[in-house]
Parts: structure tokens; C-alpha cells; sequence
């Protein structure tokens, strides 16, 4: 009886566990959904409150038994809830969704889900066999080439990349070590969202947002917050990058590789002033087995391009090799810390 009871044990365990592996392997269709969602703007329609699919799908263009399905998928994540009468209403969880919500996520949504970041995701398999991302085989280039000479995707990209800024960057600023004046150079810094949040923190501050010629015609800092005290400089953070006090990296090293990484480092450390810092404001991967969205971004990366999450062990080596100490990591509320470089040498 022993024996049998072992056995049924087994199975039940198998039972489970084949159950939860299935589970996990269709969750690839909740994002999907959720793209369909954000494409076609229904949770636009449901800002003044709940709304049958029927009125939803005739709002928006669609078939509204389709709908209702995406809908109901949706409702298991907390997205949406289906009321008793059959309307749904969108969730406080669900309230970033909107196009006009005051840290909307659309945007963010439509390119984490946008065609040249999903389709790499299905080849994972090749990233494992042979070490390399799956982009360049997909789309016939490297992934910022890829952006660089396709402006619908390029903006998809960009957008996507403000609003998944947008919610972070006042905290992170507000984390920031900053002195009273001096140059700040936001290196890769996009539309400079980023950079307008620290400018607006400090009076006595100057700006230099630094990017690609096409990223910079969309930038941000024409406002009166900033009282003017920005410039915009066009280059290539891989040969030189401005002068200034202190450098701001976010959610840059972590889209290249280690050598890549070490000549930004060095790049920044040639032109920087003495007492001069380097901010890379990037996601430190945890120790042990709980989730962290970096964990999710590294296979991201892995897939479409050369980088990779980092530890705060991994970001030291990299410092070392620039001519740089890791001074500290600074938590800031957010996914991303403050990982703080400062020259080895600062005489030298």
C-alpha cells in the first residue's frame, strides 16, 4: 500500500506540475491581448466609466465578440473588471492605459509589444544555441540601424521609451546627489525627460542633452521649468561625448556589451571636469530567485540586442576597466538605481 500511495503522490505531483508549465506557456497571449487593447484605444472610452462591448467595439472599429474576449483575458490580470451586468470598466491598475492618463503607459505598452521586439522574443531558441540576438537575422541589421532608417518604428521606439521614463524619472532625480551648479550631461538622453526633471531641481544647473541628430528633433526641453539652461549637442556617445560636472547614463550600458560599455565609461571620464561623476542609472540585478523586471528586460535584450541586465559586482568590473571605482548604489524607488563612478585617479 506503501508503494501505491508513493506512486499516487508522484502523479499528482506531475499532475501540478504539467498544469503550471502549461499555464506559464500560454501566457504569451496576455501581452497580446493587451497590445490589441492599447492599439486600438479602448480604455480611451472608458475614462468617464464602465461600457458594454458592444458600445466599446463600436467606438473603436472592432468585432465585438472578439473584444469581449481580449476583454475577459485582460479581467484575470486586474486590467479591466466585467461587471455583473456584463460591462466592463477599466481598473486603477489599468488606469495607464489611457492615452490621456498622467503617466500614460500606452506608449509603452505598443513598443514592448511592437513587432521588432516580439518577433525576436519567438526565436530564443537560436539566442541559446549559438550566444548571439535574434534581430539582425529577423530584420537584416542591427537593432539601432534598424531604428536609424525606419521613422514609424523609430518613433514607436522612442515614444515608448518616454513613457516608460516618464513615471521614473522624477524619483530618480530626486535621488540624484546633485551640486548647486555645473553641467549636467544626459548622454544617450532621448527626449530628456529625464534631464528636465534634474534641471528642475537645481536652479544654478545647465543641461546638455546629447543623442543622435533624429532623437534630439523630439526633445522636451523647451519649457519654462528649465528657464532656458539647456543646450542640445549631436553626436556619438562611442567617440566623444561634451564636457560637463556630472554625466547622467540611464538605460544605456545596458544595450551593449562589456567593451562598448568600458569606452562610453572612458569617454565620459576623459571629458569630465575634476570632481566630476558618472550617474548610470540602469537596473541592478538581485541575488537569488525573486522576480525583478530586469530579469524580464535581460531576455530583451538577449534576444534583439548585444546587452545585458548587469549586477552591482558586473557594473564594478566595468568601472575598473574604465579607470573608475564604483562609489555606490543608490535605490530610487523605481526598478532602476543609482550605480555612482568616480575616477580612480582624480588628478589624473
Amino acid at each position: 500500500m506503501e508503494g501505491h500511495h508513493e506512486q499516487d503522490s508522484a502523479t499528482a505531483d506531475g499532475r501540478t506540475s504539467a498544469s503550471f508549465l502549461i499555464d506559464e506557456a500560454l501566457m504569451f497571449y496576455y501581452p497580446a491581448a493587451l497590445r490589441a487593447i492599447a492599439a486600438t484605444g479602448v480604455a480611451d472610452h472608458l475614462a468617464d466609466g464602465p461600457r458594454t462591448v458592444e458600445d466599446l467595439a463600436r467606438r473603436t472599429g472592432v468585432d465585438p465578440q472578439s473584444l469581449y474576449r481580449a476583454l475577459r483575458v485582460s479581467a484575470t490580470r486586474g486590467i479591466f473588471e466585467e461587471l455583473d451586468d456584463g460591462r466592463f470598466r477599466l481598473t486603477p491598475m489599468g488606469d495607464a492605459l489611457r492615452t490621456d492618463a498622467p503617466l500614460s503607459a500606452r506608449s509603452a505598452v505598443l513598443m514592448l509589444t511592437d513587432q521588432s521586439m516580439w518577433r525576436p522574443a519567438g526565436e530564443m531558441e537560436s539566442c541559446l544555441q549559438r550566444g548571439g540576438p535574434a534581430f539582425d537575422d529577423i530584420f537584416g541589421m542591427p537593432f539601432f540601424d534598424y531604428f536609424a532608417q525606419d521613422q514609424e518604428t523609430a518613433a514607436v521606439f522612442h515614444h515608448g521609451m518616454a513613457a516608460m521614463s516618464a513615471q521614473e524619472n522624477a524619483p530618480i532625480a530626486a535621488a540624484c546627489e546633485l551640486p548647486d551648479s555645473g553641467v549636467v550631461v544626459d548622454v544617450g538622453g532621448g527626449q530628456g525627460g529625464l534631464l528636465l526633471a534634474v534641471l528642475g531641481r537645481r536652479d544654478g544647473l545647465r543641461g546638455v542633452l546629447f543623442d543622435a541628430e533624429h532623437v534630439l528633433r523630439d526633445h522636451l526641453l523647451d519649457v519654462a521649468e528649465t528657464g532656458g539652461r539647456w543646450e542640445l549637442a549631436v553626436g556619438d556617445f562611442f567617440t566623444e561625448v561634451p564636457k560637463g560636472d556630472v554625466y547622467l547614463l540611464k538605460r544605456i550600458l545596458h544595450d551593449w556589451e562589456d567593451d562598448q560599455c568600458v569606452t562610453i565609461l572612458r569617454n565620459c571620464r576623459t571629458a569630465m571636469r575634476p570632481g566630476g561623476r558618472i550617474l548610470v542609472i540602469d537596473a541592478v540585478v538581485p541575488p537569488g530567485d525573486a522576480p525583478h523586471q530586469a530579469k524580464l528586460v535581460d531576455l530583451l535584450l538577449m534576444a534583439s540586442l548585444v546587452g545585458r541586465e548587469r549586477t552591482a559586482q558586473e557594473f564594478s568590473q566595468l568601472f575598473e576597466a574604465a579607470g573608475l571605482r564604483l562609489s555606490r548604489v543608490v535605490p530610487t524607488g523605481t526598478v532602476l538605481s543609482i550605480v555612482e563612478a568616480t575616477p580612480k585617479d582624480p588628478d589624473g
